[in-house]
């Protein structure tokens, strides 16, 4: 896996964004099978803490995800199935998020610069992560009630991003 460029990003882009809704579905059954866990994380329960605080957001938060997934399966191919990666380093990934959540909790600094730090074993997707930003940024905007949950969207948006670069790395290896 290697950081996409303004080329490539845009291609997976506008691949994403010409589904249909049949083709979006199939992509998104397709994942929930292949990935319950991270499926029921990224589609259940950060969307539901999004929305206690804004509905539309957690919407656009589904959104982006979409996105995302079809970025990585665009760029880089079909991803490993859950049962194809080992419960170890399924535990690994859980143990990894909750220390970087940790570590910037208790510091001052964005997830995403504590991320850019740690960038040893990481593949980051600046591109990406600005597009995702912008994006949020620009929804934001549109009405002020919405405000107040963009940085856990985009906190959200980073941690599932990484964790997607984690699972194409660790399926190269």
């Amino acid at each position: 896996m290697h950081e996409l460029t303004t080329p490539e990003l845009y291609k997976a882009l506008e691949y994403a964004r010409s589904l249909d809704e049949t083709e979006g579905k199939k992509i998104i059954q397709k994942f929930q099978t292949d990935q319950p866990i991270l499926s029921q994380m990224v589609f259940s329960f950060f969307p539901m803490t999004i929305s206690q605080q804004n509905q539309e957001m957690s919407h656009l938060f589904m959104d982006l995800c979409f996105d995302i997934i079809c970025v990585y399966q665009h760029a880089f191919g079909k991803a490993p199935t859950q049962s194809q990666l080992s419960p170890e380093w399924l535990e690994q990934q859980a143990e990894f998020m909750s220390a970087q959540l940790q570590a910037v909790t208790s510091q001052k600094g964005s997830l995403q610069e504590h991320f850019e730090q740690q960038k040893d074993n990481q593949v980051n997707q600046p591109g990406l992560i600005n597009f995702i930003n912008d994006s949020i940024d620009e929804f934001a905007q549109e009405d002020k009630r919405r405000k107040s949950t963009v940085k856990l969207t985009e906190t959200m948006l980073l941690v599932v991003t990484h964790l997607f670069s984690n699972i194409y790395t660790h399926s190269k290896i």
